[in-house]
């Protein structure tokens, strides 16, 4: 829209209605939130507060569909799934604490299937990452047999991990002090390396070890006698769960369907018989009936303002700010964050320089199961889980991305946070059941006036 002698010029419209009537729809919704606040700005604040905390699950389900799609350009209905993995592993693993106990499950056929999938991804990815130099180093047949004891080690592992989930901090103590003891080795030897002259670096790998070890031993046992830590470890085997799960289906069933066909609808609708069949074991499991989970830190609401905040809603954005930004660096500082790039432009290209497409996808479909349970636990801790909630936030996910416009990882957060505040101020004076409606109406709003979103894809 031109400005010219300071008055507006409105031609362009007459040639344009529909740019005129997109105008017109935006300045009513400036008006009408406009007028919402002039008539309580308790209620407001009210509204802003629970329209950012749902936008934060928004966005989160948005990243990862973004991610992936922007990929592949493929759209993976499994994705609700793993959101409703996330919730219910969180069930699953802590059903005896909810309630008293009173839904408490745990079925060892459930527990060797989660087994059997960890350790059928472990055993891939041992293949990828580390294949060549084991069959360079012991030989075919040697190589094959210690990929298999390693992935058959976590398969066990991860199955002792379902089926004792009250010792879940026992069983992750000598995990996590491994990792701690790794990690703060590799610190310490990087911050020795900048700070010292490499002459008098002889005896620094040994102490850097014996230091690291040390911590590592520390960290480990203070997570054996942390109790409470069980819960939020429980978020973590979730999450895992749901990416490993999406890794399996994306190598055991996408890659084969692309192979015989190259059809991006067989795959739609392949993807769409596995959200289904997903929500079917889940009712056939945990029955039908949405069920509680657990109380967590930030429970006890705040006031503020004359509204109501809880400090887990609070801590629910900041997961979505954090993991965005993270998700950002990743992409934008590293090589894996490149081959993403290159595949997204043209995966034939990406292939004939040399990068592992294969890989590369399979680490993007990971990563995006992540985050979509990652947002069903932050769902599932603030409203009670069901069975076809995957489905639900499967289309949240969805229309943010358009609404924040598809494609784009900046819009995608935008379009979360915007899409959970004109949902709470579209109820202003309706019952919280219209809320879809009003999510719907967004979605066919934008398809019709703005199909590039807030901000398009470049």
């Amino acid at each position: 829209m031109s400005v010219w002698s300071g008055r507006l010029d409105l031609s362009q419209f007459a040639e344009r209605p529909r740019d005129l009537l997109a105008l017109v729809l935006a300045l009513a919704v400036a008006g009408y939130i406009a007028w919402a606040i002039s008539q309580s700005p308790q209620q407001a604040l009210q509204f802003t507060f629970n329209g950012l905390s749902v936008g934060a699950i928004y966005a989160l389900l948005a990243i990862g569909f973004t991610l992936v799609y922007s990929t592949v350009w493929f759209f993976d209905l499994y994705y609700g799934a793993a959101a409703a993995i996330g919730a219910y592993g969180i069930f699953y693993l802590r059903s005896g604490e909810a309630l008293g106990g009173l839904y408490q499950v745990n079925d060892p056929a459930v527990n060797v299937v989660f087994a059997l999938v960890t350790a059928g991804v472990a055993w891939w990815a041992i293949r990828e990452f580390y294949g060549r130099r084991l069959r360079e180093r012991f030989g075919p047949g040697s190589a094959l047999g210690v990929e298999t004891l390693i992935a058959g080690g976590l398969g066990a592992y991860m199955g002792v991990v379902l089926a004792w989930p009250n010792d879940l901090n026992v069983l992750f103590a000598p995990a996590i002090g491994l990792a701690a003891a790794v990690l703060f080795t590799w610190m310490l030897r990087r911050t020795v390396a900048r700070l010292v002259p490499r002459p008098t670096q002889s005896g620094v790998p040994v102490a850097a070890a014996i230091i690291g070890a040390a911590l590592g031993v520390v960290c480990g046992v203070a997570l054996a006698h942390a109790g409470g830590s069980r819960l939020y470890l429980s978020w973590v085997v979730s999450c895992l769960l749901a990416g490993m799960v999406g890794l399996a289906f994306y190598r055991g069933l996408y890659v084969q369907i692309i192979r015989r066909t190259n059809s991006r609808l067989i795959m739609l609708v392949a993807s769409l018989g596995v959200l289904l069949a997903l929500t079917a074991l889940t009712i056939i499991v945990f029955e039908s009936a949405p069920r509680p989970l657990p109380d967590v830190f930030g429970s006890t609401p705040w006031q503020v303002g004359g509204a109501t905040i809880k400090g887990f809603n609070v801590f629910a954005i900041g997961v979505s700010i954090a993991a965005f930004i993270g998700l950002l660096l990743l992409l934008k500082k590293t090589a894996f964050g490149k081959s993403v790039r290159a595949i997204g432009d043209d995966e034939e290209v990406a292939r004939v320089v040399g990068i592992n497409t294969t890989l590369v996808i399979a680490i993007v479909f990971f990563i995006g199961a992540v985050f979509a349970a990652l947002a069903g636990v932050l769902n599932g801790h603030d409203t009670a889980i069901q069975p076809r909630m995957g489905l639900i936030m499967l289309l949240k996910g969805w229309i943010a991305s358009v609404v924040g416009g598809i494609g784009n990882l900046y819009g995608a957060i935008v379009g979360g946070f915007a899409l959970g505040l004109i949902e709470q101020f579209g109820i202003w004076n309706l019952a919280g059941e219209w809320k879809d409606v009003v999510s719907f109406v967004v979605l066919i709003l934008f398809l019709s006036f703005w199909p590039n979103g807030l901000l398009p894809r470049r």
